[in-house]
């Protein structure tokens, strides 16, 4: 059995929202979902997306977000006809979502609407980035367009919000959030200095803030040298003997 973790980025567009943030949910319908597999931090191209019938009307405010409209989604399944499908996606796995409480609440809603049940907590780790950016950057707006440009991750293709969408970029945001600095990595071989100089080095990050990385003369590293060869003289090689 493989150890790795199973990570699913997941958003949803809907009807609109009550007021009520108890019952947010309560009377609307989601009309779009949207889930990225990820493992090992890596996308895997395996994804979940429908767009749904939510059987009612969809507010003019919700439409001014994500432009989907009653004519589009007329034909659509309903979300009875997907929900099987979306929790055999889903079950199990760690679900990776901006503002948690707002997505799981209309998901849970739907699924007792159809009689089943699937409460998402039961089954799926919960982690609301929303939360942990608020931890990072207290004080600070972080809805995903800012978090985007505070990451530099490119999101200029995001003129409606959209589930799909808005799935891969919050991936794209949750690996920047937890992957603080990263390893130099390099493609070539270690042993071969020529493939080095030619070999590609993976972007180092801190705090979303792309670091320069400067590499030593061939001056420097000779000057670098002559000094290790100095301390190691005057310890008599104990320097480099291991113990």
């Amino acid at each position: 059995m493989s150890n790795a973790t199973r990570q699913i980025v997941l958003d949803t567009e809907t009807t609109g929202m009550n007021q009520d943030g108890n019952n947010h949910y309560e009377g609307h319908k989601i009309i779009e979902i949207g889930a990225v597999e990820v493992i090992n931090r890596r996308l895997t191209g395996n994804h979940f997306h429908v767009y749904i019938n939510p059987e009612r009307h969809i507010d003019e405010d919700a439409y001014k977000v994500h432009g989907i409209s009653d004519e589009f989604v007329k034909d659509q399944p309903i979300f009875k006809n997907i929900a099987h499908d979306f929790i055999k996606f889903i079950d199990g796995a760690e679900l990776i979502i901006h503002n948690a409480s707002f997505d799981v609440g209309f998901m849970d809603y739907e699924f007792r609407l159809c009689g089943l049940g699937f409460k998402t907590a039961d089954h799926c780790l919960i982690t609301d980035t929303l939360a942990m950016a608020r931890r990072l950057f207290p004080g600070k707006r972080n809805n995903l367009d800012v978090l985007c440009e505070r990451y530099q991750i490119d999101n200029s293709h995001r003129t409606l919000h959209g589930a799909l969408l808005d799935a891969e970029i919050l991936a794209e945001v949750y690996l920047a959030m937890t992957g603080g600095q990263t390893t130099l990595s390099f493609s070539a071989d270690e042993n071969n200095p020529s493939l080095m100089e030619n070999s590609s080095v993976k972007r180092i990050e801190r705090n979303g803030v792309q670091l320069k990385v400067i590499k030593a003369s061939e001056d420097e590293l000779s000057e670098h040298e002559t000094i290790l060869q100095k301390i190691d003289k005057k310890s008599g090689g104990a320097l480099w003997r291991s113990s």
